[in-house]
């Protein structure tokens, strides 16, 4: 999928109305502020004049609250800036095959398993879990964390019907389970959107994950 209504653009006139918005916010604060500093200057008691020490700390005031302003514009200009290059960057991802433990499509073809290890453990078994989390298949692995082949059918050789799957790992030790943990496979990533803050990629199926979630990018098998 194509990121359209380019983010730097979007960000760029963002940005330029914030400033506009801004800087006339600031012009028409000062010439209020003037208006009323002449007018105080006018109407004073001539026995008790205000003292011009008074002054200065209004225009101090008044300048600093100015270069607050115009430093919150700077720091918001240069945000939108960098979450634009950050979405061109991430733009790179779409279509990339990710490393992930979240549920990933199964169209008949094998899908690449990777295991985690753990210390201790004598006995792995993996553990395959249908889009609705009830599990349907397990099976006994190497303990040594190098990727499998699940090739997506029962013990009788029936095919399981295509979906989404994930996959766990129990481990044991003198035939004790040990842990229970997530596995890896590979998901082709078909859109990156922002929400709020956060990068979320959508894989083939549906699934959504962050870039946090992703272990490793490769190339479309």
């Amino acid at each position: 999928m194509e990121i359209t209504n380019s983010p730097a653009t979007q960000a760029a006139a963002r940005s330029a109305a914030a400033s506009e918005q801004s800087a006339a916010v600031l012009s028409s604060d000062f010439e209020t502020f003037l208006q009323m500093l002449t007018a105080q200057a006018r109407y004073q008691d001539p026995l008790e004049p205000i003292d011009s020490s008074e002054y200065a700390a209004q225009l101090a005031q008044f300048s600093m609250v100015e270069q607050q302003v115009l430093s919150n514009d700077l720091l918001q200009a240069l945000s939108s800036q960098l979450d634009a290059a950050s979405m061109g960057q991430v733009a790179g991802w779409i279509g990339m095959e990710a490393r992930t433990t979240s549920a990933v499509p199964f169209d008949g073809s094998p899908l690449t398993v990777t295991p985690k290890t753990v210390a201790g453990a004598d006995e792995a078994v993996l553990i395959a879990y249908n889009a609705d989390g009830n599990e349907i298949d397990r099976r006994q692995i190497s303990t040594s964390g190098d990727p499998v082949e699940w090739a997506g059918r029962a013990s009788n050789g029936t095919a399981f019907p295509e979906g989404l799957y994930s996959f766990k790992v129990e481990h044991r030790a003198v035939g004790q389970t040990l842990s229970v943990t997530p596995a890896e496979t590979y998901a082709r990533i078909t859109e990156a959107r922002r929400e709020g803050a956060d990068t979320i990629f959508v894989l083939e199926g549906g699934t959504t994950v962050t870039a946090d979630d992703v272990s490793a990018l490769r190339e479309p098998a």
